[in-house]
């Protein structure tokens, strides 16, 4: 089989516990460099997981013309800079989400790529699990919809971690509100018509926790729920959505990118019926198909239209909320 020549941009532990390890995994992947902020930073993840090459800085990672594909961990005030430089470099890009901090630079982005002949798509892995797609195909059994509702909330943090930090873009609302707009926008297929948010903010002026409600053009309603408000650096987390159609509904409290098998719960006619789905490490999967695109001219899963759609309310929601 093929590979393509794999890149990663960055030390983080995004990297390190989750996308790197499904990498390893993807059968269209060849772990081929990593550059860090100094070498030797890049040198211990080239040891631990059998990189190539190791580069003490990005640009040096970028030079490298055995490089095809390059993902993209960076802190998010760091994604439009090396992503821009990652496609004029001519390499096809997988960036962690959010890939943006507004539609315009969304915008620049996929224009830099169709402008260098490389794809570039935002690293939504949960979307690539097949409990996504089982779910996606179960409203045709409850729908039409009526009404769905996303929570992701998790432990605060304290000051020393990046996502307390405005200047680098942290907060809930980018770092887990992300999560339950592209749900919400993935099952209904479409952009909201109308968007109301609030926030609690910390004295530093990041949002810490943020609620909203989305509707559509067909009368249905959507909320979503973000935040950091569990005890503080527990790792506890909240992970919940429901989606109610006119025949039915359904549940589940899957986590995101979960892997295993799967469960949701789906209610017809007063019935409950459990069904199982079993993912695969959700990280593998969007490595391999964007693998799939490059080598065999698949269309990214998670396409320029849904980013472009998810940014735009993003900034909607943002703005509702007080963030900008």
């Amino acid at each position: 089989m093929s590979k393509i020549k794999w890149g990663v941009l960055g030390t983080a532990d995004i990297a390190r516990g989750c996308t790197i390890p499904g990498m390893q995994q993807a059968d269209n992947c060849e772990l081929y460099a990593i550059a860090g902020r100094s070498m030797e930073k890049a040198q211990l993840f080239k040891e631990q997981f059998g990189f190539e090459k190791a580069y003490g800085s990005y640009d040096e990672l970028l030079c490298d013309e055995n490089v095809q594909a390059v993902y993209i961990p960076l802190p998010n005030h760091l994604h439009l800079e090396w992503t821009l430089k990652a496609l004029q470099a001519k390499k096809h890009v997988l960036c962690e989400k959010p890939m943006a901090m507004n539609a315009k630079e969304t915008e620049e982005m996929f224009c830099c790529a169709k402008e260098n002949g490389v794809l570039l798509m935002e690293a939504f892995a949960y979307l690539h699990s097949p409990i996504v797609s089982a779910v996606k195909d179960e409203l045709q059994n409850i729908g039409p919809v009526t009404y769905m509702e996303s929570a992701f909330v998790t432990s605060d943090y304290s000051m020393e971690n990046i996502r307390m930090h405005r200047e680098f873009f942290g907060g809930g609302m980018y770092d887990l509100g992300c999560y339950t707009v592209s749900q919400i926008l993935w099952m209904m297929g479409e952009e909201p018509q109308t968007v109301q948010a609030i926030a609690t903010f910390t004295p530093e002026n990041v949002d810490n926790f943020a609620t909203g409600v989305m509707t559509f053009k067909n009368g249905a309603k959507a909320h979503f729920t973000c935040g950091m408000a569990l005890p503080t650096n527990q790792f506890r987390r909240l992970d919940r959505f429901h989606i109610h159609g006119l025949k039915g509904s359904l549940r589940s409290n899957v986590c995101f990118n979960q892997e295993g098998d799967l469960s949701y719960a789906v209610t017809l006619n007063g019935n409950t019926e459990e069904k199982t789905v079993f993912s695969p490490q959700n990280y593998r999967l969007e490595v391999e198909q964007l693998g799939r695109c490059i080598l065999s001219g698949e269309q990214p899963h998670v396409s320029e239209e849904f980013s472009l759609m998810l940014s735009r309310t993003m900034d909607r929601i943002l703005s509702a909320m007080g963030y900008n």
